[in-house]
């Protein structure tokens, strides 16, 4: 039986994830240029777009840890018992972990990005500098692959579940049986 315990802080972990992502795509750094006496710079608005970023990154990594470490990664631990729960948990883990890494670099790429500025400066008859800022979307599509992995990671963890009650029977052998020798 699936432990409604974890699936309800791995679903409160993807929510705030979520919020963290969307408040980031909202929070991107934009500039303006600036122009002093001789020269045109630019400036940019805060930076808290990138610690939204970071910290919707870590919730969705504890998230993915905590389901991963509940079902034993697949990997570990004793055999599912053959069936349709099996099949779903093998092509929801591997679904699950795509959604993630998609999710964990947009979040990441967008993060790292929204942070760089540009440093130059340019002289009045130059042309003005380019600021470079963070494209719109990316904060955005993260948060699309958040939710699609909290759907998926807890679908995993309940096919799991249900392919993990019980055990596997043990094999009966008609064959000859060998005692110890007295």
């Amino acid at each position: 039986m699936a432990s409604t315990l974890l699936l309800v802080v791995v679903f409160v972990f993807d929510l705030i994830a979520f919020g963290l992502a969307v408040a980031a795509e909202q929070r991107r750094a934009t500039a303006t240029i600036n122009r002093d006496a001789e020269y045109n710079y630019c400036v940019y608005e805060s930076d808290v777009a990138t610690g939204l970023g970071v910290g919707s990154f870590l919730f969705l990594l504890a998230s993915q840890l905590l389901i991963m470490f509940a079902s034993r990664c697949l990997c570990c631990g004793s055999a599912l018992r053959p069936g349709k729960p099996r099949a779903w948990a093998i092509l929801l883990f591997i679904t699950c972990w795509v959604t993630f890494i998609i999710a964990e670099v947009c979040l990441l790429a967008a993060s790292v990005r929204n942070a760089y500025h540009t440093k130059y400066r340019t002289y009045l008859a130059q042309h003005p500098p380019s600021c470079e800022v963070l494209r719109k979307g990316v904060f955005g599509a993260g948060a699309a692959f958040i939710v699609f992995t909290g759907i998926v990671s807890e679908l995993f963890y309940v096919s799991y579940s249900k392919a993990d009650e019980g055990s596997i029977p043990p094999r009966m052998d008609g064959g000859i049986r060998m005692n110890a020798f007295r």
